[in-house]
C-alpha cells in the first residue's frame, strides 16, 4: 500500500529529473498578452488559441486598444476558438476595466482578477501563478483528471477541492512548475480518453495504473 506522502515525493521526483523545465505552451510577451490568451484558452485546445493571438495582439496590443474595440470586430478574429461571442464580449469588458481601475496593469491578487470579466478563479492562479510565481494551483481538466488518476487527490469533486489537497502536500515553491507538470501529463501521456500508461514512469505508484494491472492479473 502506497500512502500519500510516498506517492508525492515519488511524483516530484520523478518530473523534477524527467522535466525540470516546465512552462505554459500559451505564447505571449506581456502580463497582459497572457491574460488575454488564458481567458481565450477556457475549454479550448493551446495550440488553438496560439494560431488567433497574433492576429488579436496586432490590431490590440495592449488594454487601451482592445477596451475600445467592438464586439463584432473582436468575434471576427477569435471565432474559431470555443465560445467566442462570450470571450469577445468578456475581453472588450475586461480591457475596460483594466484600463479604468488597473491604470491597465494586471494586478497580482487573486481576488483582485476575479473583478475581470472573463477571469475566474483557475485563470485568478493561472496569471499569478505564471507571471508572479506565486505558490497557487490552477485546476483545469488536465490537472483535475490527473491528480485524481494519480492519487494525488482523493474523493475530490470540484476543482477547488483537488486545488486545496494539492497545494496542502506540495512544496510551496514547487507549485508554480508542479502545475504545469500535471497539465504537459495530461496533455501529452495520461490523456483522458487513452492514457499512454505504457509511456508513464509513474506507474509505480498511479493508483489508476496499479488498480487496472490488479483487475488483468486476478
Amino acid at each position: 500500500m502506497i500512502n500519500i506522502k510516498k506517492r508525492y515525493s515519488y511524483v516530484i521526483e520523478y518530473f523534477q529529473k524527467h522535466r525540470p523545465i516546465a512552462e505554459s505552451e500559451l505564447k505571449y510577451t506581456d502580463p497582459y498578452e497572457l491574460l488575454v490568451a488564458v481567458i481565450l484558452s477556457a475549454q479550448c485546445t493551446d495550440k488553438r488559441v496560439n494560431m488567433v493571438t497574433p492576429i488579436l495582439f496586432e490590431k490590440y496590443p495592449n488594454p487601451k486598444a482592445l477596451s475600445i474595440a467592438s464586439q463584432e470586430e473582436v468575434y471576427k478574429i477569435i471565432k474559431s476558438i470555443s465560445y467566442p461571442n462570450n470571450k469577445a464580449n468578456n475581453l472588450v469588458l475586461m480591457a475596460n476595466k483594466l484600463v479604468k481601475d488597473y491604470n491597465s496593469e494586471v494586478p497580482d491578487d487573486i481576488n483582485e482578477l476575479q473583478k475581470l470579466n472573463g477571469v475566474g478563479r483557475k485563470t485568478a492562479n493561472v496569471i499569478t501563478s505564471v507571471l508572479f510565481n506565486q505558490p497557487n494551483m490552477p485546476v483545469d481538466t488536465h490537472v483535475f483528471r490527473v491528480s485524481w488518476r494519480i492519487g494525488l487527490t482523493k474523493n475530490a469533486k470540484t476543482p477547488l477541492e483537488a486545488e486545496k489537497q494539492l497545494t496542502k502536500h506540495i512544496p510551496k515553491e514547487l507549485i508554480p512548475i508542479a502545475h504545469h507538470w500535471l497539465i504537459l501529463h495530461g496533455r501529452y501521456v495520461c490523456q483522458a480518453r487513452k492514457p499512454k500508461c505504457k509511456e508513464c514512469g509513474l506507474r509505480e505508484v498511479c493508483k489508476y495504473y496499479l488498480e487496472q494491472n490488479k483487475e488483468v492479473k486476478s
